[in-house]
């Protein structure tokens, strides 16, 4: 049986949701994390008396301590389904973004945080909306919702690369800041899963609409797209979201501008969610949750 990976994560900042789970919450409740005295005619739980706080008092009443609770974290993740994530080697980009899912899901339930699903691709996929809900199997339903499902141009042809890419996928673009406006003003974990081959341009408003959220965002590629093949100097390729053809002759100046491309756009999706303080986490091949935990351990040390 296969084992479901799993990674840790955290917030830096607390949550203030009212179920209870394990983030450091901002409402009073049930914790262990000391915030005030207050008098017991407001906090009415003579358990939580503080005799020696009672009796220093200035005036003549009894005093209890009030804890915060550690909350629940709802958990959406925003997965780009477009034909260019049906590209791939051993394993194409969809399959990785559902390896994550998987873990996800697990790690989730294990800090009893319910996760729910938005998809896309020139539009919103609604037959692969799930909302957040708590339960083991969660993560596997949501992975095998995305394994099974289908789109425009599904498991057809190669990819162009980075550098070509990014002058196509202007539906996805609009397609995310829908699905992401669902999401506008509410406190969440947001994953935001994509090769991110569309028009950046589209990026700042929907980071707008998630500026209550912490996003990640995901950036899946694979690694025929970020280095060019080492074979010969023709290759044939198509390009995944228009469906054109070309032949690219590899000389030794396409090569290094392939390279640029791939530095150019690290560049710009680095400047980009830099601008509001995120760091995206990239996965290039198969999905490592020993380096996912770590991207969280570095974000709130």
């Amino acid at each position: 049986m296969k084992e479901i990976a799993e990674f840790h994560y955290r917030l830096p900042m607390r949550s203030s949701g009212f179920r209870p789970g394990s983030h450091r919450g901002s409402s009073f409740g049930a914790g262990q994390e000391f915030a005030m005295h207050g008098r017991l005619f407001d906090y009415p739980d003579p358990r939580r008396i503080d005799l020696r706080a009672s009796v220093r008092a200035a005036r003549s009443e009894w005093l209890v301590r009030v804890h915060l609770q550690r909350a629940a974290v709802p958990v959406q993740v925003l997965v780009d389904v477009s034909a260019s994530m049906r590209f791939g080697g051993r394993q194409n980009k969809l399959q990785v973004a559902a390896d994550f899912v998987e873990a996800l899901g697990y790690s989730a339930f294990r800090v009893c945080d319910p996760l729910g699903m938005l998809a896309f691709d020139s539009r919103a996929r609604d037959d692969l909306f799930m909302p957040p809900r708590s339960g083991r199997g969660i993560g596997n339903l949501l992975a095998t919702m995305l394994r099974d499902s289908t789109g425009a141009g599904a498991g057809t042809g190669a990819s162009t690369g980075i550098g070509a890419a990014k002058g196509s996928g202007s539906g996805s673009a609009e397609a995310l800041r829908r699905v992401a406006s669902t999401l506008a003003g509410r406190q969440a974990l947001v994953f935001l899963v994509s090769d991110f081959h569309w028009p950046l341009a589209a990026l700042p408003a929907v980071l707008d609409l998630l500026v209550h959220a912490y996003v990640v965002p995901i950036v899946v590629w694979d690694a025929a797209e970020i280095a060019p093949p080492a074979g010969g100097p023709l290759l044939a390729v198509r390009d995944a979201e228009s469906g054109a053809r070309r032949t690219l002759w590899l000389s030794a100046g396409a090569r290094e501008r392939w390279h640029e491309g791939v530095a150019r756009r690290r560049t710009e999706l680095s400047r980009m969610f830099g601008k509001r303080a995120i760091q995206p986490f990239y996965i290039e091949g198969a999905f490592d949750p020993e380096a996912m935990s770590r991207y969280f351990l570095e974000a709130v040390a």
